[in-house]
């Protein structure tokens, strides 16, 4: 959404001002938790990212903000100089070089959004209970049909092409391994797709390793456990060939969750960015290789 400052209800000078990202939803659920608050609520243009996110990769900071300050004329529309920004967009925002560059003193709100009218009847002071990041299962699922949309459409591509490639044969095209292997090859990808998607944020406290890919990884072998004892690995070698490849599908998938969860900094997520994807990368490929010699593909 446009970046900018937002009327609540008909807010006066002396109405709270709030800060916020021009993602949308994140704009929503403060705009519904102010109920019939009067109020500001001034977007920071955070690239359409959440508050959260935005300001662990530097969207949502200082900068910023003093900039939107200065462009919606604020301490021209209100009479106060208190700024209310979520606690999540914390690690963005430095409050001492806010007031020094604007004069705006900046208060951290509590981590939801629905506890803002308590935390401005009590004076604008959070509760412990405020301050406290939860996120139980119900949370880590929350963003797990957002990640499956997003990636169903290269899953059932990636199936497709095995499905396809397994019928290629020196004589021609075999209908018989496209049925056999090239069913096993679709079920293996949109299984381990699926699963991997559910597992790793369910199971996000249990699996082994700090690194979200090695996470993932470890869903993709939970995944290739379930299929083969489901019986739909009939030789050894597709154990080795979906090894490879469910465990670097998963760990991608993986580690696109770490925008989502409450266990990443800037830093951790581009290290692992930068050892991860080649070695998901060399696993695809050594997958595809594996999988073509014991198929007999072209």
């Amino acid at each position: 959404m446009e970046s900018g400052l937002y009327a609540v209800h008909q807010p006066g000078p002396d109405a709270p001002v709030f800060i916020s990202a021009n993602y949308k939803l994140s704009f929503d659920h403060l705009r519904r938790a102010l109920a019939d608050v009067p109020g500001w609520i001034l977007v920071l243009d955070t690239k359409g990212i959440n508050v959260w996110c935005a300001a662990g990769k530097g969207t949502f900071g200082t900068e910023e903000l003093v900039r939107s300050i200065r462009a919606a004329d604020l301490a021209e529309r209100v009479s106060h100089q208190t700024l209310v920004v979520p606690q999540l967009g914390a690690p963005g925002v430095a409050a001492h070089e806010v007031r020094k560059e604007t004069g705006f003193r900046v208060v951290y709100g509590p981590v939801r959004a629905r506890d803002i009218p308590a935390f401005l009847r009590d004076g604008m002071k959070a509760s412990a209970d405020m301050r406290r990041v939860r996120f139980g299962l119900l949370d880590r699922l929350a963003v797990v049909p957002v990640e499956l949309l997003v990636w169903a459409k290269y899953a059932i591509i990636v199936a497709a092409v095995f499905s396809l490639a397994a019928g290629c044969r020196q004589g021609g095209w075999a209908w018989n391994t496209f049925h056999t292997e090239g069913m096993t090859a679709a079920l293996s990808v949109l299984g381990g797709y699926l699963f991997a998607g559910i597992a790793v944020p369910a199971l996000l406290p249990w699996l082994p390793g700090r690194a979200f890919s090695i996470k993932g990884a470890s869903g993709g072998l939970l995944a290739l456990l379930l299929l083969w004892v489901s019986g739909v690995y009939s030789r050894g070698i597709d154990l080795v060939a979906w090894l490879l490849l469910l465990c670097a599908m998963a760990s991608f998938m993986g580690l696109n969750y770490t925008g989502a969860s409450t266990y990443t900094s800037l830093s951790g997520v581009k290290k692992e960015t930068r050892i991860g994807v080649p070695v998901m990368a060399a696993g695809l490929l050594a997958a595809l290789g594996v999988w073509i010699h014991a198929c007999n593909i072209l």
